[in-house]
């Protein structure tokens, strides 16, 4: 999903197989192209702003993109502070640079946006530029391969949020991932671009951090449901500990009402993928030569495949989703560029009663052996139903499932109080934290998404300096984009704290 339950998705118009998106892979930094496929979701993008020429210029067809998730790019530098809303940055005189409003027609685009995840996000930043003051709304566009169902997705917004003349005031640009000069021709209109197509992020980052770094340009993955909640949570527990949080466990739940849960099957196929493709991640990681994270405190032990949690009454499975990836990659970010104390971290789901356990522990073993071979990953693309016991399908959610189901991410952390020692101590502190929010997939995401934006515009001079890949953690952790979160209907509050 968009930013969805279990895994990444990609919906985009459609998606190239991992074969055909190699053959259009294109060699540099900007835009969105296909990657390696590991973990998705929300992007987002940045470049300083030098016009046309150089840096500025890095666009589509110098990027490298995996199937799934959303992204938004934006200019890394020259960003005007506003109270809310999307608003439009001026050039920064100290720094030399020109701004590209006066080069670019579009501050926003929204790239994907006639996917099943797209359009959700295309009605959010709508809804976000109905509320913003008619002088800071900015000039956007949505961007796709058919110019009838990107027309389509905007009069489903315009009679939706009660906006006849929507379709009159988006730009429509017409683009293919596997045409890598449409995109570039995308990038060059476009300041802040919202991704719903991909990509992936420990790739991108082995490949393009220090490109990205070298020509300012910010890509920030995994901004929507993953990972944003599970990511600014651990941060979010850190700042309410009175003291040094070492480690925490999160524990997903997913509510849904009467009529059940439903995912769309874009998801399903990014899963699909993503464990094909799972040997090429370990050998990223087995070459990466990457110093170990030092472990403060207390080792956090993992849990058994399923376990109880008592708290929540309700058993639980490992979390298989990017969560365990993207806030290890923060934190180790936060050690070595912040030198933050570093934080333990482990994700689960819960699963309810033991008929819910034996029934996906089934469904894990038809996905794990199936995944393993070509026609098993073309079966499960084909069946989604009946592979996944019902939970992913081709049609996805109807809008009463979407708006009778709603996400609790559960934080357990423990640390230290200020003056003991984590080495000869066993921790003493304990927290519960929780982010609560709407329907995961298409209702979160894209409020994570746009919200990400905002803080990109508003919150400039908090960032990471100069460019890079980052996680959500390692671009957000000095802004305020928890706040604003809470103000959207993602909450995150404090549950207990307590001394042991």
């Amino acid at each position: 999903m968009g930013r969805r339950p279990l895994l990444s998705a990609s919906e985009a118009d459609a998606q190239p197989e991992p074969d055909q998106a190699a053959q259009h892979r294109p060699p540099a930094v900007g835009a969105a192209q296909h990657l390696g496929r590991e973990e998705a979701w929300a992007w987002l993008w940045a470049w300083p702003a030098r016009g046309l020429k150089g840096a500025g210029r890095s666009s589509c067809a110098d990027s490298g993109q995996d199937s799934g998730g959303c992204c938004a790019r934006y200019w890394g530098r020259g960003l005007r502070r506003r109270r809310g809303g999307l608003s439009p940055p001026r050039a920064a005189a100290r720094s030399g640079l020109v701004m590209a409003t006066e080069q670019r027609p579009f501050q926003l685009v929204v790239f994907g946006a006639s996917g099943f995840t797209g359009q959700f996000v295309t009605e959010e930043v709508a809804r976000e530029q109905m509320a913003s003051e008619q002088s800071s709304r900015l000039p956007w566009a949505v961007a796709g391969r058919s110019k009838e169902k990107l027309q389509q997705v905007l009069e489903k917004a315009a009679q939706k949020l009660g906006r006849a003349t929507l379709s009159s005031e988006v730009g429509i640009i017409i683009c293919d991932i596997s045409n890598p000069a449409s995109l570039d021709e995308m990038a060059k209109k476009a300041t802040l671009v919202l991704n719903c197509v991909g990509p992936f992020l420990e790739l991108m980052h082995v490949k393009y951090h220090e490109k990205a770094a070298e020509k300012g340009v910010y890509i920030i993955g995994s901004s929507g449901f993953d990972s944003i909640p599970a990511d600014l949570g651990v941060l979010y527990t850190r700042n309410q500990m009175n003291g040094t949080l070492t480690a925490v466990e999160s524990f997903l739940t997913i509510n849904s009402g009467p009529e059940g849960l439903c995912i769309h099957d874009g998801t399903w196929k990014s899963a699909i993928y993503g464990f094909g493709d799972k040997g090429s991640l370990r050998k990223l990681r087995s070459v990466s030569n990457l110093k170990p994270v030092p472990v403060i405190g207390s080792k956090l032990k993992r849990r058994w495949p399923v376990s109880y949690c008592r708290e929540l009454n309700s058993y639980a499975i490992p979390f298989l989703g990017s969560d365990m990836s993207v806030v290890k990659r923060t934190q180790r970010y936060l050690h070595e560029n912040l030198e933050d104390s570093p934080v333990q971290y482990a994700a689960y789901i819960t699963v309810g009663g033991i008929t819910s356990v034996i029934k996906l522990m089934f469904a894990g073993l038809f996905f794990l052996f199936f995944v393993k071979f070509s026609i098993g990953r073309q079966l499960l693309v084909k069946f989604p139903w009946l592979f996944s016991f019902g939970y992913f399908s081709k049609r996805g959610p109807t809008q009463k499932q979407m708006d009778e189901s709603s996400f609790t991410m559960t934080f357990f952390g423990q640390g230290y109080s200020h003056g003991v020692s984590a080495e000869k101590n066993k921790p003493n502190i304990r927290i519960c934290t929780q982010v609560k929010g709407p329907e995961a997939g298409y209702v979160a995401t894209p409020i994570a998404m746009v919200q990400a934006a905002v803080t990109f515009l508003n919150d400039a001079s908090d960032l990471p300096k100069g460019g890079g890949v980052f996680t959500p953690g390692a671009a957000f952790s000095r802004t305020k984009l928890i706040d604003r979160l809470n103000q959207h209907g993602i909450q995150f509050s404090v549950i207990s704290s307590s001394e042991v």
